[in-house]
This record gives structure tokens, sequence and C-alpha cells, in this order.
């Protein structure tokens, strides 16, 4: 399965990388099955994953962000959970923070988190990769400064390095539940907005961030009269963290030691792999210390 993964990722990234120029950059082509924008470079790296895995012949289910489940030959045993592009802005602008996200589990009727077996993410700017997989613990990477993990040591809420996201969330909401914590933090520390969940994730996995912060399903749950205002911003659907956008971080970021959970601090292992609906999405707060993941939990507020 490595080999596999690994050289779907980096096929993805070649085929975007070489065709950058011609997908159209930063312009709307459509949505997606979850509703989000579909940009041309989306589309490409859809196709590139699709021909790689039919190329290769070996019977898999595929998840992809636009097409869904789809199989590929009789009786496949694993499911690949793949985002060909989380971070399809940051590609469309040919900046940083976007990765190849794949992960897989055994093929079940309804396959979670919790199943996932191995994962891998691959920076689509750099080509610098993190793996890993139940056959050996720790992580294997590519390209990064030293080995990895590399975690920070900040418990400090005020000095912090961390990022969030607005894409599909109203941003006076959004401000309302944590402007407190980018005050605190913006001056003695360092707040980005990353919207890519792998990427910001990944960094604290490097060592860059100390925290990543995504709350915006938990404030839709604890009141469901804000939907409107979510649908608003999301032309019409909800667009919190879809299953393939955490599943490959999740695994690879417990491997690493990161504390990562929802904003109710419970366990992400549960989210069905194959469920885009908006009861099946989640919330996220990933830090690099257990204090410093309890600090976050206790300071949001709406």
């Amino acid at each position: 399965m490595r080999d596999l993964v690994h050289g779907l990722a980096a096929h993805i990234r070649h085929v975007v990388r070489a065709d950058r120029a011609g997908a159209g950059g930063r312009y709307v082509d459509g949505t997606t099955a979850g509703g989000d924008a579909e940009f041309p470079v989306d589309v490409l790296a859809e196709e590139a994953a699709w021909d790689y895995l039919v190329e290769a012949g070996i019977p898999l289910a595929v998840y992809t962000e636009s097409h869904g489940l789809r199989r590929i030959g009789a009786h496949p045993r694993h499911v690949l959970v793949i985002d060909p592009i989380d971070g399809t802005r940051g590609a469309a602008a040919d900046m940083e923070p976007a990765c190849v996200s794949i992960a897989a589990a055994r093929y079940t009727d309804a396959p979670t988190i919790g199943d996932i077996d191995c994962a891998m993410l691959m920076e689509i700017k750099t080509g610098h990769w993190m793996y890993a997989d139940d056959s050996q613990p720790g992580l294997h990477s590519s390209g990064y400064p030293g080995r990895l993990p590399c975690l920070g040591t900040t418990t400090d809420l005020e000095r912090m390095f961390w990022t969030l996201e607005f894409n599909g969330h109203p941003a006076q909401l959004m401000v309302g539940a944590y402007g407190h914590l980018i005050d605190a933090s913006a001056n003695r520390g360092g707040v980005y907005v990353v919207n890519s969940a792998s990427f910001s994730i990944s960094r604290i996995i490097t060592g860059q961030m100390d925290a990543y912060v995504d709350i915006g399903n938990r404030l839709l749950r604890d009141h469901p009269e804000t939907e409107a205002a979510f649908r608003t911003v999301g032309h019409g659907s909800i667009l919190h963290l879809f299953p393939y956008d955490i599943a490959a971080s999740v695994y690879l970021a417990e491997r690493a030691g990161v504390v990562i959970t929802d904003a109710y601090g419970e366990s992400l292992h549960d989210t069905l792999l194959l469920d885009i609906s908006a009861g099946n999405q989640r919330s996220c707060i990933a830090a690099c210390t257990p204090e410093l993941h309890q600090s976050l939990l206790s300071a949001i507020h709406w």
C-alpha cells in the first residue's frame, strides 16, 4: 500500500504542477458533491488520481471529493479516501498550503476514521511528504529539515502560532467565538488563515505551528439558528470539515503525538469516511501539547 499511495500522490502532484498554467487558474469551474467550489485544478487532480489507479489495476474502492465512491475491479479489500488537492485555493494561487491527502482503510459498509491503517500527505508545491501505516511505528517523511515529528512545547495561548479557517464559515460568527484568542495571540504569537485542514495539521507535526482550530461545526450544532448564515456563505451548502478533509491528517497527527479531537474534546474516530452529509461533518481542535489543547477547549465560547 505504501508504494501505491506514494506513487499516486506523486502522480497527482506531477500532473498538477506540469499543467497548472493550463488548468484555468483561480476561476471556479463548478461545485463538488459536497457543495464546495470546484476549480479547474480540482478537475485535473481528480482525473489524474482516477487514471493512475485504473492503470494500476488493483481492486480498490476509491472515494474522492468530486466523484464520491467508485470501484476498480471486483471485491476490493481497501478503500482509498482521497482529497486530490486539500487547499485548492493555495494550489490555484501557486502557494504552499495545498496537499494531496490519501488515507486507506479496510473496505466495509461503514468504514470510519478509526479504521484507517495508512495515510499520506504530499505537498503540491514542494513535494515534501509524510506517511505512516499500522505495520510500523512512527512517521516516514522526506523534504523536511530533521526527522518528524517535531512538535512544539507551547502551552500559552498568548504565545501560540495557530491556524484557523473561514471557507464556508460566517466571519462575524467565527470572530465572535474566538476573536479574543486572535487578539491575545496576534502580537506575541501568530494567527494564520489557512484554508487547508491537512496543511494546517501537518504544520503542527513539523513544529511550525502549535495549533489548528475549526469550530464551525460545533457552533452550528450548539446553535441551529445559525444554519441560514452558514448556508449563505456556503452558497446553499454546509461546508464544514468533510471526512476526506481530515482523514489522513488525523491519522498522521495521532501517530505524531498531536492532541487532536473535535471541538467538544471528543475523538474523531467515529467519523464515517464515506458520508459527506451535514450530520457527519466535524469540527476540530489540534494542539502540540495537552495543556494547549485543554486551554483552547476552555477558551472558546459563543
